[in-house]
């Protein structure tokens, strides 16, 4: 069975008769082995007025797609056609398919060419040629993403078509191409790169005259069409073909092989027919050799056009102008390392610099990327002959004219093979030598990889753009691209998104925040919108929502976050990689180190080592106030480490297991800052501290110890609700009551009352799963004092009585005592001055009994109240006196402070005057004002 798709669609033995079904395998075959979702596939078919059948019409022509193949296939060879949410995956062998083929030749090719084997890379690039049979996915009909498959193909097409050329001009074929590429020039008259070979192959054929009259024809066809002039390398071809430049003439590649494209030996090539032989050549440009005079250099202008649409960046853009340029009492930087996530816009930036400094560089400016053309990184000697390649090269039949920057290992600038690394820094340092260059290096890897060519980059600057910060450069000036402003992602969208983008702002912006910011997401969203005429802004934000489906939205013809966001993670080790999936799981925006130590189970070092890298990846972001450095994720990134872990074997049982350690690291933590923010206020087992050996580390990794315990709850209160819900959700009931529990006396001390309801309704619920009556109480008593807090008395009464009565079942006399108080405090907001007065007694018996020093200051506290109501004032100042005391061995500063406080008051008062008219605080920050029943309200806490 073969699948083909360059050219008419096809399928044999037999392929789909109705136009519709061949569209359908089309589409799933330039996305093979990846699922293609239902909507995606029915807006390619019926585009924006599918049929309300178009579901079930998809149906039937998946069923008639697979009959198709299991009639077709063999054992071992066939396609498959599988259900996969959200829709369909079409699985197919790639010696099958004449696309993975084509890809594989093409790649093969280039790397034959890299390597100096013109010979071998004609004859590949003639093999990935042949598979064509017309037309990219001819003979149907196209909806937006075939269209653009087509296009991509077609361009691709050229690509190896015009790489076979350049490795047939080295092997020195002019007198076959001329033909050729007299058809070809016809049949693309605006294509530059194609008219400069023909010039070439016509020059070195001896026809100087037609060459000069090809670049006449170029001229006036870009002039007549475009309104613009040949680009640079064109323009001076046309001058060494004028002047009958010595470097033009043909010289056989050194040390390269020269196959045939059947793959036999080939003829030992000289000078072709009707050549001018050179008894001595200078530096051309299929050869880049030494030997001759050296010309003199002429300014090279290769950078890409400035990208268009680019918006904002002024701030950065302003700062790395003044560090190239020199700043007042500062000369220039001869480095400008500009680092970033993936995505970020990096190489865009670096571009749009190059041309607005361009003045600064009258030698010429060069983009080199630093990565070949599998992804991976160039060794330094690598770097250096790419840079050489491009400084030797120009079109006339030069690695340059394919379009690749980029060398294998294994040849140098000349096909040759690479000499020792210090010679070829030693080749590129002449090379340069003088010259006031840009040079844009792009994705480099690390410091190492550029330092050659830092050395022999004496008189120019540089643009370095890579993930990974390189710190180790001397004298660089370092900038690092984050995600753009909120309005500046605005703009970005509506310059690239045309007008439905303008006609919809609050959609705009949303689909702004939803992309995180980031640029290469905001590039993608307006592209998905511009393919598709019939979604909406408010319909992009609407699927850009979920989370789980966010970055396969965020993909549109060769746009693809989700790979991009991927690099970074791909090239980590095993360590990083497993982090970065298992700290998504922090649950706050940002976390401290021992949150990732809890997470990954590792120590506080071993933590730390793993997250810093993860911060030079680019993985995490970092920042510090000076005392605590602080970790998060980028919005995208946070959902690729989701997806990520989430698709892990074992995912569900590996969560459970980091929430647990999360969980158990955050109640160590919390019951400390709780013990010394309200001391004695937890007294059930379920409050007890776990056995942890590292405990007193982790205090004071988490800044607790010698910090403000108010101060750390406040900034992990996020994550602490958060985990709340994490461990309920993971089902371990004991850990949610006592995170629950842990955070009541910072949830009263801040009035966080919807925080304080949330987490103790989870717990009430762990603890009736798990069958715990003890905890129950405690959870009841806390949901009491809640309700006490918002002024609802018969729901106070009503989670006190509960709480009384489950402390009464496991014989808490103090948890009963706390109850009673509890009690007592709403009836003496009722103005029942004599049930609260009792009750009041009765658990200051108890709490004295069973030493619980917390429940004696409240019971004293609230006599002291009872006594100032019924105007026994001497009374209620003795007993707070007791309080004080009581508050003092307890070591509770807010409690001795509001009992210094309420006794100056009532003996500052006038003896005319009732302390009991005034406005009373009846707890550290809480006050009820006036005497009558209905006006003994709390209203405020601190």
């Amino acid at each position: 069975m073969r699948f083909r798709v360059l050219g008419p669609v096809s399928l044999s033995p037999r392929t789909p008769s109705a136009a519709k079904p061949r569209a359908l395998l089309a589409t799933l075959l330039v996305q093979a082995g990846e699922v293609v979702p239902v909507h995606s596939l029915i807006d390619e078919l019926w585009g924006t007025e599918p049929p309300r059948t178009a579901t079930t019409t998809l149906q039937v022509y998946v069923s008639q797609l697979r009959k198709v193949l299991a009639d077709g296939g063999s054992a071992g060879h066939t396609g498959e056609l599988l259900t996969r949410a959200p829709g369909y995956l079409l699985k197919v062998s790639d010696q099958e398919f004449d696309l993975p083929c084509f890809e594989r030749l093409r790649t093969e090719g280039r790397t034959a060419y890299q390597e100096g084997d013109f010979g071998g890379a004609s004859r590949l690039l003639h093999e990935a040629l042949a598979l064509w049979t017309g037309q990219a996915l001819s003979g149907i009909p196209h909806g937006v993403r075939l269209e653009s498959a087509a296009i991509r193909l077609d361009e691709l097409r050229m690509e190896v078509l015009e790489q076979r050329i350049v490795a047939d001009l080295r092997l020195g074929r002019h007198q076959e191409l001329a033909g050729e590429l007299l058809a070809l020039a016809n049949e693309h008259p605006l294509r530059e790169t194609l008219h400069g070979h023909l010039m070439v192959a016509l020059y070195r054929t001896g026809r100087g005259s037609d060459a000069l009259r090809v670049y006449g024809r170029l001229r006036h066809s870009l002039v007549e069409e475009l309104g613009v002039e040949p680009g640079p390398g064109m323009s001076r071809l046309h001058e060494r073909v004028l002047r009958r430049d010595p470097s033009l003439d043909w010289q056989p590649p050194r040390n390269a092989r020269s196959t045939g494209p059947d793959g036999e030996g080939g003829r030992a090539v000289g000078t072709p027919g009707g050549g001018r032989p050179a008894a001595r050549r200078a530096a051309g440009p299929a050869d880049g050799s030494a030997e001759g005079p050296r010309p003199v250099p002429v300014p090279l202008a290769t950078l890409p056009s400035a990208p268009a649409g680019f918006v904002g960046r002024h701030e950065e853009l302003a700062y790395g102008e003044k560090a190239l340029r020199g700043r007042a009492g500062r000369p220039p930087a001869r480095v400008l390392a500009v680092s970033g996530p993936a995505g970020v816009g990096k190489t865009a930036l670096a571009l749009q610099l190059a041309h607005r400094t361009a003045d600064l560089f009258p030698d010429g400016q060069l983009l080199i990327g630093l990565r070949g053309p599998d992804g991976r990184p160039l060794s330094a000697s690598q770097a250096v002959a790419a840079v050489l390649r491009r400084l030797t090269d120009d079109v006339s039949g030069s690695s340059g004219s394919s379009g690749s920057t980029t060398s294998s290992g294994s040849s140098g600038p000349s096909g040759s093979p690479l000499a020792d690394p210090e010679e070829l820094t030693e080749r590129l340092r002449r090379a340069l030598h003088g010259r006031r260059m840009l040079l844009v290096l792009d994705d480099a890897a690390s410091e190492h990889q550029i330092r050659p060519l830092l050395q022999a980059c004496a008189a120019g600057a540089v643009i370095l753009t890579g993930r990974r910060p390189t710190a180790a450069l001397d004298g660089a000036a370092h900038m690092r691209l984050d995600a753009v402003r909120p309005q500046e992602a605005v703009e970005l969208l509506l310059a690239a998104g045309g007008e439905r983008m303008a006609q919809d702002p609050a959609a705009v912006a949303e689909i702004a925040r939803l992309c995180g910011c980031f640029p290469l997401a905001l590039r993608v969203a307006a592209a998905t919108l511009t393919a598709r005429p019939h979604t909406t802004p408010a319909a992009l934000a609407g699927r850009l929502h979920d989370e789980r489906t966010r970055l396969g939205v965020l993909r549109e013809g060769g746009l693809d976050l989700r790979a991009t966001l991927l690099t970074g993670y791909q090239e980590a080790g095993p360590a990083v990689r497993r982090a970065f999936r298992l700290l998504s799981l922090a649950p706050a925006l940002d976390f401290t180190g021992w949150t990732a130590a809890a997470l990954l189970g590792t120590g506080r070092a071993e933590a730390e080592e793993i997250t810093e890298e993860l911060v030079r990846a680019q993985l995490l972001d970092a920042r510090s106030d000076g005392r605590t450095v602080r970790y998060g994720f980028h919005s995208l990134l946070r959902v690729l480490a989701t997806e990520l872990r989430e698709a892990e074997p074992d995912a569900s049982r590996t969560r459970r297991e980091a929430v647990e350690r999360l969980g158990r690291a955050y109640g160590c933590l919390a019951r400390h800052a709780d013990g010394h923010l309200t001391p004695g206020r937890a007294w059930s087992p379920q409050h007890s501290e776990d056995a942890d050996p590292d405990a007193d580390g982790a205090l004071n990794a988490a800044g607790i110890v010698g910090a403000s315990p108010l101060g750390w709850f406040h900034e992990e209160a996020t994550g602490l609700v958060e985990t709340v819900r994490q461990t309920h959700a993971a089902g371990l009931w004991p850990l949610v009551w006592q995170l629950a529990g842990s955070a009541t006396g910072y949830f009263h001390a801040r009035a966080a009352w919807e925080e304080w309801e949330e987490t103790h309704e989870l717990a009430l619920d762990a603890a009736r799963r798990a069958g715990s009556v003890e905890a129950e109480a405690a959870i009841q008593y806390s949901l009491g004092d809640l309700s006490w807090q918002r002024r609802e008395a018969r729901r106070a009464l009503r989670s006190y009585t509960a709480a009384q009565h489950a402390f009464e079942l496991v014989r808490d006399r103090v948890g009963t005592a706390r109850c009673r108080i509890g009690v007592a405090d709403v009836l003496l907001g009722q103005d029942l001055l004599e049930p609260a007065a009792r009750r009041y007694g009765r658990a200051l018996a108890l709490c004295s009994a069973g030493g619980d020093l917390r429940g004696e200051v409240a019971a004293l506290n609230g006599l002291a109240l009872v006594n100032l109501r019924r105007g026994r004032t001497e009374t209620a100042v003795r007993q707070l006196a007791q309080c004080g005391r009581a508050a003092e061995r307890l070591g509770d500063r807010r409690w001795t402070e509001y009992v210094r406080r309420t006794a100056a008051r009532l003996t500052a008062d006038s003896p005319r005057r009732s302390p009991a008219a005034n406005a009373v605080e009846v707890r550290p920050g809480m006050w009820l004002i006036g005497t009558p029943a209905s006006a003994l309200t709390s209203v405020g806490a601190a």
